[in-house]
């Protein structure tokens, strides 16, 4: 064989394999994160093995700098506009009820509690989200505790009558109008101004994210009383996802578990400064979070019981009958999940 004629068809297939990887398409990826949230370096270090492990490029948007509306995630995965979307489940659920059983209020009422009810409820939430909305569960994570921040005193669940307080699930909603307040249903980046301009006057997050999102700014008093811990998925339209190979499937989700653990755990290790540094108490560490100079409440043990009795009570069978004209059994459904998982059952 002509050794030239063999050195230039290597050099061919070289090329040609080099041109194929350059027009791979890259990963659309939409996230909510932004460089001041927490969970930012988390995803971003996803990412970032992602792209050198898969040699992959990915495209990277935020919601907030598209003026996409999160409670659109569902939609924007099912359609192919994004391989991957970071949703927020209680904005998405207004989509299908059912996804909202994942994180009911008054359920799981501390990290540990909720990880067993996400755990419980992966398998029968990634079937529904698949079937549904063509669209694959790759990972499951919370914000952190939902806990009340006002901008007037609170030291009880009643100081809550009559005050308009931001939700963003049904679920919460339901729980507030028990508590004699006016539910109103605002997106992350609506709150603030809401509660600047007395459109709100409470609203529910976590720590962290209103630390980070200047709420204390805002608001005067925080009521450390957890109702729920804002689950977020990441998802992957199943279409792109079936196209993968195995292995690159596997090594995917290798990278997405990853992330999912470690943003449990930033759920966890980040709250307790994020209080610290919006009370101004010494403690706080000025990395992620800001001083500020909050009021505390002190949590009761009667507003712990009645919690569990609303969310007994009212926001499970409430829930039930939403979700059940959607999805026939739905109730059934959680209380061999969830509701195994947590000791709680719709009757």
């Amino acid at each position: 064989m002509n050794p030239i004629r063999s050195l230039l068809g290597a050099v061919l297939a070289v090329s040609l394999s080099a041109g194929a990887a350059m027009a791979q398409a890259p990963v659309r990826w939409l996230s909510q994160s932004q460089a001041v949230s927490t969970q930012f370096p988390v995803e971003n270090a996803a990412m970032e093995r992602i792209t050198t492990g898969l040699n992959v490029r990915i495209e990277r948007s935020e919601f907030q700098g598209l003026g996409i509306n999160m409670a659109d995630a569902l939609r924007l995965v099912r359609a192919g506009t994004f391989d991957v979307v970071s949703a927020q489940i209680g904005l998405a659920s207004r989509d299908d009820p059912f996804l909202e059983g994942i994180d009911l209020i008054g359920v799981s009422t501390d990290l540990e509690e909720l990880r067993g009810a996400v755990n419980a409820f992966r398998e029968v939430f990634d079937a529904r989200i698949q079937q549904r909305f063509g669209a694959k569960v790759v990972a499951i994570w919370p914000f952190g505790s939902q806990v009340f921040f006002c901008s007037q005193p609170i030291r009880t669940l009643d100081d809550l009558r009559g005050q308009r307080v931001r939700s963003f699930t049904a679920s919460m909603s339901q729980l507030l109008e028990r508590l004699g307040a006016t539910p109103v249903t605002l997106s992350f980046p609506e709150v603030y101004p809401a509660l600047q301009r007395g459109v709100a006057s409470c609203g529910i997050t976590s720590p962290t994210s209103a630390n980070t999102g200047k709420w204390p700014e805002v608001t005067t008093h925080l009521l450390p009383l957890s109702v729920s811990g804002a689950v977020q998925a990441h998802l992957v339209n199943l279409a792109w996802w079936n196209r993968q190979t195995p292995a690159q499937r596997d090594a995917y989700l290798a990278q997405f578990t990853r992330m999912e653990n470690d943003l449990w755990e930033l759920a966890r290790t980040t709250n307790e400064d994020a209080t610290n540094c919006s009370l101004g108490r010494p403690e706080c560490l000025r990395q992620a979070h800001q001083p500020f100079n909050m009021t505390l409440a002190t949590v009761s043990e009667a507003d712990k019981t009645r919690l569990r009795r609303i969310s007994e009570e009212v926001i499970l069978s409430e829930w039930a009958a939403r979700c059940n004209r959607a999805y026939p059994g739905c109730a059934q459904v959680w209380n061999d999940t969830v509701g195994r998982a947590r000791g709680m059952a719709i009757r």
